[in-house]
């Protein structure tokens, strides 16, 4: 399970412009998912060969200078308490500020990895300029132009060597399966449903779940690891930023799942959110199952399953093939069919093709259907494998892997569905030199 490392500040430093900066640098980032409340921002990379999740904190529009000081003392606390390190982003140009000075003051009372990060340093006076950030007492910075990616290196070269070493977790013989949606989805309520018992504490009032829990589920010949992600602190500073912690509870508990079940309200759709965290497990390459929860609540007719489904898999392209049960956890409505498609979800991603079958199958319709030519060049794909990794991938070798675009290979990757059965879980195609 990978680090988390969170980017604070106030606003208007450059957070998310450096954030940016990060990912185009990094060619093994999986794209970052752009939060659409508050233009948050999440995402998966890796600095020599080390991997960390990358949150971006920053973006809130306020109505008063009071407001604005603690909504970015909330961030910061929620930054502090998730995160494994922590970078905290200045501007040069302002210079040091009050709320500068406010958020080194959280920081300096933590034992965690602090990056002092002095941005828009892109002159030899700035960088002199930048010597008066010592005053917020957290010892030495780091200078970087987010713009033009100056500094950069040396920043991330000593952030994944200060990144606690994760213990390397046994693996279970019994998979993972995390529950994960927007607060107050109904994730808990579920749970207790399955194991038919109040095992957690469930409420209407979001933010009730103090942690991440695993409950051991053998019941109807199932039995797997059920992980109860709502992870929201009741706490009195925890109110407008209940999504941005679910979140990141939510980047933990995905990192280490071998299926996600997207719980959602039916009120309230495939919003913004769940989108987010939809998009996060994709990223990782997750098995998925999306729950819309309290179906039993929604006014509907005989066309409004097919519908509903149709608004979701539009909003989920190109990524559509994913199971959606529709449940009430209230009245124990599916639940069971919710569990069963999760194994069936599960069973695919640990699925293994032989590369006798793949070749028999695919070289033929490739065969019928090959990659356009790019520049008089025609791409022939000889060979195909599947990768030993614990989620699918496939290498197709070819004579000019360079010219395989991705709607080919998007191709591929329904032609591998289409004949395989990889229903909820995210496929890699990589075009390999022959």
């Amino acid at each position: 399970m990978s680090n988390i490392v969170a980017i604070v500040g106030r606003p208007n430093v450059g957070k998310s412009t450096f954030f940016n900066r990060l990912i185009q640098r990094r060619e093994a980032i999986v794209d970052a998912v752009s939060g659409v409340t508050r233009d948050r921002h999440y995402g998966k990379s890796d600095w020599n060969g080390k991997e960390f999740s990358l949150i971006d904190t920053g973006g809130y529009v306020l109505g008063s200078d009071d407001v604005f000081e603690a909504e970015i003392d909330k961030q910061v606390e929620l930054a502090i308490d998730e995160a494994d390190a922590i970078i905290f982003m200045v501007d040069v140009e302002s210079g040091v500020t009050g709320m500068d000075e406010d958020v080194a003051k959280l920081l300096r009372k933590v034992s965690k990895p602090v990056f002092l990060v002095v941005n828009k340093v892109d002159n030899g006076k700035r960088a002199e300029d930048a010597v008066e950030f010592y005053s917020l007492g957290l010892g030495e910075y780091y200078t970087v132009a987010s713009i033009n990616g100056s500094g950069t290196g040396e920043l991330l070269d000593a952030l994944v060597e200060a990144l606690p070493e994760k213990e390397e977790v046994e693996e279970e013989a019994l998979p993972r399966f995390a529950v994960v949606g927007r607060p107050n989805a109904g994730k808990s309520s579920f749970i207790n449903a399955l194991i038919g018992e109040d095992r957690y504490i469930v409420t209407d009032i979001a933010g009730t779940t103090r942690d991440s829990i695993d409950t051991k589920y053998n019941r109807f010949g199932f039995e797997f690891n059920l992980v109860d992600t709502a992870g929201i602190r009741r706490k009195s500073k925890v109110k407008e930023d209940l999504e941005f912690y679910s979140v990141m509870r939510s980047v933990r508990a995905i990192e280490h799942a071998d299926v996600c079940l997207v719980v959602l309200d039916a009120n309230r759709g495939f919003d913004g959110q769940v989108q987010n965290i939809f998009w996060l497990a994709e990223r990782n390459r997750k098995g998925i199952v999306v729950l819309v929860n309290k179906w039993d609540l929604v006014e509907k007719d005989h066309k409004s399953v097919k519908e509903y489904e149709k608004v979701i898999r539009k909003q989920m392209e190109p990524f559509t093939d994913v199971p959606i049960v529709f449940i009430s956890a209230l009245t124990k409505q599916r639940i069971f069919k919710a569990i069963e498609t999760a194994v069936e979800v599960y069973q695919n991603r640990s699925k293994k093709i032989k590369t006798s079958q793949l070749n028999e199958v695919l070289l033929p319709i490739i065969e019928n259907y090959p990659p356009p030519a790019y520049k008089a060049k025609f791409v022939k794909i000889k060979y195909i494998m599947q990768l030993p990794t614990p989620q699918p991938q496939f290498a197709f070798f070819c004579n000019l892997p360079q010219y395989v675009k991705e709607p080919y290979k998007r191709f591929l990757e329904n032609k591998l569905r289409e004949k395989f059965g990889f229903n909820g879980v995210p496929i890699s195609v990589y075009m390999r030199k022959k």
